[in-house]
């Protein structure tokens, strides 16, 4: 352990790694009764399958995967750029940690520190690539059962067994593709380490901010909570 790295250092790392945890817990596996835009699009993805099984032409349905799975595969080459360009930083690194120690607003630190700093950024743009591949292969996989479905009329009993099956397929890749994105916002706060610990720690805590209120206390979700909630009614009896 370098010798400037503080009891507060420790707490906003530990803090950063609980939020980012906590939240992708509480999320992706705990929520159920709180509607929230993921908990929404779970119930769209549902209807849409059923609408794509009553369908002979399944064109438009192919359209709307491939264009998710292009938004995965720019993603993916955007997160080797940046760690490419973290990586050559590196070589660097000296130029790097004098250029950033004399900014007035960045902490004085050794380099063995500003190193570990930069290691961080790697580590959660590696974690990031890994969920956007992983997110490609499931939309892949997506594919192959929206391909193999039978043509209509399919029996109702069959027709939301295989509704239920491929949306949450699908789900699981969005669940993944959400996890490579969330790793971008915590990317940022983690930047703010450059700042000083209590910068860290507040910019941690300004992106649980930010994606809880986009998940359920923004203008998106109510938008989407209104359709949902029509069609579910016209769903009903």
């Amino acid at each position: 352990m370098t010798p400037d790295i503080t009891l507060l250092d420790t707490v906003a790392f530990l803090w950063f790694l609980a939020c980012w945890a906590g939240f992708t817990l509480i999320q992706d596996h705990m929520l159920g009764g709180r509607m929230v835009v993921n908990q929404h699009l779970k119930k769209v993805r549902r209807h849409w399958m059923e609408r794509m099984l009553e369908r002979d032409n399944r064109i438009m349905d192919s359209q709307l995967v491939g264009h998710t799975m292009q938004s995965c595969t720019f993603f993916a080459s955007t997160n080797m750029l940046v760690l490419a360009g973290l990586v050559g930083a590196f070589g660097a690194v000296e130029n790097a940690h004098k250029l950033v120690g004399t900014l007035s607003f960045t902490v004085q630190t050794t380099r063995e520190f500003f190193e570990l700093k930069m290691l961080l950024l790697v580590a959660i743009f590696t974690f990031g690539f890994f969920k956007f591949t992983w997110a490609l292969r499931q939309y892949n996989y997506c594919c192959a059962l929206i391909g193999s479905a039978p043509l209509p009329p399919v029996p109702p009993e069959e027709k939301t067994a295989m509704a239920d099956s491929i949306a949450a397929a699908m789900t699981l890749a969005v669940k993944a593709l959400n996890g490579g994105m969330r790793a971008y916002y915590f990317a940022m706060a983690a930047l703010a380490w450059m700042l000083g610990p209590w910068f860290f720690m507040v910019s941690t805590a300004a992106v649980i901010v930010v994606l809880t209120r986009r998940q359920g206390f923004s203008a998106t979700e109510k938008v989407i909570r209104v359709q949902v909630d029509a069609l579910e009614r016209r769903k009903g009896p």
